[in-house]
């Protein structure tokens, strides 16, 4: 598989500074680039590499000024980074070939479950009763599908991904391995006796279209009603959605964080990783988190950026950091 720099360019909005007909058959990071690679400039950190790397084609900021000729083959662009996401996805449509053909004798798929055309459905998996999949949708081997789920179009699981019953995902969703969609919430009333008493999680977990759910992630059911992930959202593998949640639209965490039940995210929020967010907080639009902030009341300023357990807004804890970390010990 290769393809021309000019190609990529019209992919990508792009326009070429150099040989139009150059060849690459890879992406590399720029550190690492060779001829037949193409990379991308877009962390200040990595400038030097400009200069020094071998790669055949290189993507730049449009409003990026080189202080030295370089050798490679240049595509300009507004955003070099969102240029080489859309590098990535050409390059992965073009060498993976879709499945279909579900009708295999080592998968079970209930005879009143509804599969949309061009669907695959692999090996051991298990669709359950009234279930309904979306055209192209892939499933992979020992996926599980609970009674009455809804897929939409478009969507890939992949192994061992668990959808429990009535859940609902929209069109252009990625599951990855192992994740579990619709699991009971942690729902337990106290005794007098000092045990506890189940709470039926009787609710469902509704998902967007255009969302990436990380491996070995949860996104619990909720205790009634629904947990809401809105479209747009990607979750890193191994982050934990409570009960009654809603991440709103456009929303990123990265892994390890974990939302408790009943709380409200909201829309554009960017969640570091070992990020933690405790249960029954409204927390608003364009919320960041630096990694292992622990938040543990509402954020009703949008836009705010956060750090620190417990939470205080970035520039005062960078204050108080400058203040403790030269502090004397003795």
């Amino acid at each position: 598989m290769e393809l021309t720099a000019q190609i990529i360019a019209n992919h990508v909005g792009g326009e070429v500074v150099g040989n139009p007909d150059v060849k690459v058959k890879s992406v590399a990071k720029i550190e690492q680039g060779k001829p037949g690679n193409i990379c991308f400039f877009a962390n200040p950190k990595y400038e030097k590499y400009v200069y020094t790397c071998q790669a055949s084609v290189l993507l730049l900021n449009r409003d990026y000024e080189l202080q030295q000729p370089i050798a490679a083959t240049i595509i300009r662009v507004p955003n070099a980074y969102e240029a080489v996401a859309l590098v990535l996805a050409l390059m992965q449509s073009m060498k993976s070939s879709r499945r279909s053909g579900w009708r295999l004798r080592r998968n079970t798929v209930s005879w009143s479950a509804r599969v949309g055309k061009g669907c695959y459905i692999g090996e051991y998996a298990w669709v359950g009763k009234k279930a309904r999949i979306g055209k192209n949708t892939q499933i992979y081997p020992s996926c599980y599908i609970g009674d009455r789920v809804q897929i939409g179009e478009n969507c890939i699981l992949y192994p061992g991904v668990r959808i429990y019953a009535d859940c609902k995902i929209g069109d252009n969703v990625i599951i990855h391995a192992n994740a579990v969609i619709g699991s009971d919430g942690f729902g337990f009333a106290p005794k007098e006796d000092g045990t506890y008493q189940k709470i039926p999680q009787t609710g469902i977990v509704v998902i967007g279209d255009n969302c990436e759910i990380g491996a070995n992630t949860v996104v619990d059911r909720a205790t009634m009603g629904e947990t809401v992930v809105e479209s747009g959202v990607k979750l890193d593998n191994l982050v934990q959605i409570a009960h009654n949640a809603v991440i709103g639209s456009n929303t990123v965490i990265a892994a390890l964080c974990g939302v408790a039940g009943s709380t409200k995210i909201g829309k554009n929020c960017v969640f570091g990783g070992q990020s933690g967010v405790a249960g029954h907080l409204v927390i608003a639009d364009r919320t960041s988190l630096a990694a292992q902030t622990g938040v543990i009341g509402n954020v009703r300023k949008p836009g705010t950026a956060l750090m620190g357990t417990p939470a205080i807004e970035l520039k005062n804890y960078m204050r108080s950091y400058a203040i403790f970390k030269n502090s004397d010990n003795k």
